[in-house]
């Protein structure tokens, strides 16, 4: 049994992070050597000095939905308001989605929601949706009564923070709660460990012969679930779709038969690239979708480096940077991260095991 207790740790709310930094590569990184433990603590722009030529550096090109929204039913200004959650488009019109849907009990089959525009009034379009009924996931199902949900998002729609984040989205979130490379959208929440490169580094990095890839993997809402169970081997990951190129595989694969590394942005990359690898650490394309859960003894096989955020207590993200390096010196960075006032979670400060 692997006791979720193990992935424990005390922090202190003021270190949670409420907005990023005043600049994209203005967050600090925490280096782990993941043989020896030791941590070194450098601004962001140090990356640059953990990379050579001939390294590959492989992110997550998801884009996050403008994808919570809020209605009145029956279009009726004193009716009960929704909370809506875009999650996944269900046809190719994506006029059907699976969302998540507050207050789910009067969210009955049938009941129609007319959608409220940024200032908590009717919209006078008579945009809305109609509730098909309850998916399987715990969410419903939905149909908006125009096709054009993209418009819907960038009328209606408002940037899904993270709940530990307790403030409403803010217009600097629509640009800084995105990579400079996000490009396919369809997640619910950002690949945070990419939020900190600039344009500036990622040219600074080719200049210097480092390659570099995309995968996607559309973040569901699932990844702020947490580990609820003692035994973490019982828990019930989230599905998340995911796409692997023909390009970005054989990019991973050339890079280690070179005897070069592979640095992943983000635990979404790892996720992606470890439900594509063989035994060997051969990476194949593929699309699909992932219930990947990886907690130690798990040792990942296609990835020698990885950069990320700090991530929740008891969390299965938390478990799969375990997986990296021994989760007893994984919590000692932890520690040392809290002692030096570093900044937590989506918006805070990062951490490179090498």
């Amino acid at each position: 049994m692997l006791s979720t207790s193990l992935f424990d740790y005390d922090l202190p709310p003021e270190l949670i992070a409420q907005h990023p930094a005043e600049r994209r590569d203005g967050s600090r990184m925490l280096v782990l050597d993941r043989v020896t433990g030791e941590c070194e603590i450098h601004p962001f722009g140090a990356i640059r000095e953990y990379l050579s030529p001939g390294d590959a550096l492989i992110y997550n090109d998801t884009r996050v939905l403008r994808g919570r929204m809020y209605a009145r039913k029956n279009g009726d200004p004193q009716g009960a308001k929704f909370e809506l959650l875009l999650v996944q488009a269900l046809d190719p019109e994506r006029r059907r989605w699976n969302v998540l849907l507050k207050p789910g009990k009067r969210a009955l089959p049938g009941v129609f929601a007319q959608l409220l525009e940024s200032d908590g009034t009717l919209n006078e379009n008579g945009d809305g949706f109609t509730v098909l009924g309850r998916s399987g996931d715990g969410g419903f199902g939905i149909e908006f009564n125009t096709p054009d949900s993209d418009r819907l998002q960038a009328r209606y729609g408002h940037i899904p923070l993270p709940p530990y984040i307790t403030r409403g989205d803010e217009t600097a979130d629509s640009e800084r709660y995105q990579t400079v490379y996000a490009e396919k959208a369809g997640a619910v929440a950002a690949p945070t460990a990419g939020l900190h490169f600039t344009p500036e580094i990622l040219a600074d990095l080719a200049a210097k012969g480092v390659r570099e890839a995309a995968v996607t993997l559309h973040v569901g809402p699932g990844t702020f679930k947490p580990v609820s169970v003692e035994n973490a081997e019982e828990h019930q990951m989230h599905s998340e779709e995911y796409f692997l190129t023909p390009g970005t595989a054989e990019l991973i694969n050339a890079t280690h038969a070179a005897g070069n590394r592979v640095l992943a942005v983000g635990t979404t990359t790892v996720r992606t690239l470890e439900s594509c690898a063989d035994p060997d650490g051969i990476v194949h394309p593929a699309h699909g979708n992932t219930q990947i859960f990886l907690y130690p003894p798990y040792r990942i096989r296609a990835v020698d480096l990885l950069l990320t955020n700090f991530h929740l207590p008891k969390s299965t993200l938390l478990m799969l940077v375990s997986c990296f390096c021994d989760r007893e010196k994984v919590l000692a960075a932890y520690e040392l991260a809290i002692r030096e006032k570093m900044r937590f979670y989506s918006y805070g400060d990062c951490m490179l095991l090498k």
